[in-house]
């Protein structure tokens, strides 16, 4: 069985030559650039991912344009940093592929010192709590490395094209009845500094895309 594997990607022209080149056998990377200014799409190319180019900046946009030229029955979502190791990927399908989970999310496990800092986890903790609440699935992490069934995650009509698409995806995906898991991952130290994490601005960004998506779902008009 193929697994389709996107990955979405901004200037990671450093990282995805150990990225790809550690993709398991069976899984299909699917690199969706983002409007790079570095050499990522041409890499991306030379070692035989497949290419999509997203011209409309951000994550959620990269998310679902890589979604949307996947044809596995599965598709799994990871970052192109290194900051996560693709040989664990099947971790994370295998509940999926076996029919006990819906959606597996990595709950990242720090290896190495400064993967995670201090601020974004701390902000990821609370979001993660704030999860909890409303939908009662145990989740611990809004992990980048989650699996899912790609016709399923179409049907859940995602609208976010930013930082929230990750937490959009648990809330719908929750509030349409899916068995979600966690199994753990390796969280690396990546490579150069992220666009979120990296700094307390870019954390504070991803947060606020998420709570905004977080406040649309309890609007009265808000629909699962």
């Amino acid at each position: 069985m193929t697994v389709d594997v996107v990955l979405p990607c901004l200037n990671e022209a450093a990282a995805l030559p150990w990225v790809l080149d550690r993709m398991p056998e069976g899984y299909r990377p699917v690199v969706v650039d983002n409007g790079s200014t570095d050499d990522s799409a041409e890499i991306a190319l030379s070692l035989g991912a497949h290419l999509v180019r997203e011209p409309q900046r951000g994550f959620g946009a990269a998310c679902h344009a890589g979604l949307l030229a996947a044809t596995a029955d599965v598709v799994c979502f990871m970052d192109a940093d290194a900051s996560l190791d693709p040989r664990q990927l099947p971790r994370v399908t295998a509940p999926v592929l076996a029919g006990q989970s819906d959606l597996v999310l990595g709950r990242r496990r720090p290896r190495d010192r400064g993967a995670w800092p201090l601020h974004a986890r701390m902000g990821n903790a609370v979001l993660a709590r704030s999860l909890r609440r409303r939908t009662g699935a145990a989740v611990h992490d809004l992990g980048p490395m989650r699996a899912c069934s790609r016709a399923g995650l179409l049907a859940l009509r995602l609208a976010d094209r930013r930082f929230g698409y990750p937490l959009e995806m648990v809330l719908r995906a929750a509030a349409a009845g899916w068995h979600i898991t966690e199994v753990d991952v390796d969280y690396l130290r990546r490579d150069g500094r992220s666009k979120v994490t990296g700094t307390v601005r870019g954390t504070m960004r991803a947060v606020a895309d998420m709570r905004r998506v977080m406040a649309d779902r309890d609007a009265p008009h808000g629909t699962a």
